[in-house]
């Protein structure tokens, strides 16, 4: 990450000073990331490298990789049959409801009614509470 003319500091020397301005660096095994955008594409890091990095409780993630783009699937994480009585339920994920809730300043149960109305859009769903 830091070669060549990277004035001789070493990657333990690196890590040593990061611990010492309180910063912490893990790897993430993570099998897959996924980033969805605004405009209804998903991209999608097959077996990344992701490091999290701590700096007195704002964390980074650093995803190195290759995406593959591909057309979002609205959100859901997986199919919901017709019959299932959660399917309102499930069809939104909770990190949604709280990305939604956290950015608006609504209750956990305005951001679901309103991720429900707009199909799952989160953007949409902001744009409604705000």
């Amino acid at each position: 990450m830091f070669g060549g003319g990277g004035g001789g500091l070493n990657p333990r020397k690196m890590q040593q000073m990061m611990k010492q301005m309180g910063i912490d660096v893990d790897d993430v095994d993570a099998e897959e990331v996924v980033i969805r955008t605004a405009d209804g594409e998903e991209l999608v890091f097959s077996d990344p490298e992701v490091t999290r990095m701590d700096a007195r409780g704002q964390q980074t993630y650093q995803i190195v990789g290759d995406a593959e783009t591909r057309e979002s699937t609205g959100g859901a994480s997986g199919a919901v049959e017709a019959g299932d009585a959660d399917a309102s339920a499930s069809a939104i994920p909770d990190a949604d409801v709280e990305i939604v809730a956290q950015r608006t300043g609504a209750s956990e149960d305005k951001a679901r009614e309103a991720l429900e109305a707009v199909d799952g859009d989160l953007a949409a769903a902001v744009e409604r509470l705000e």
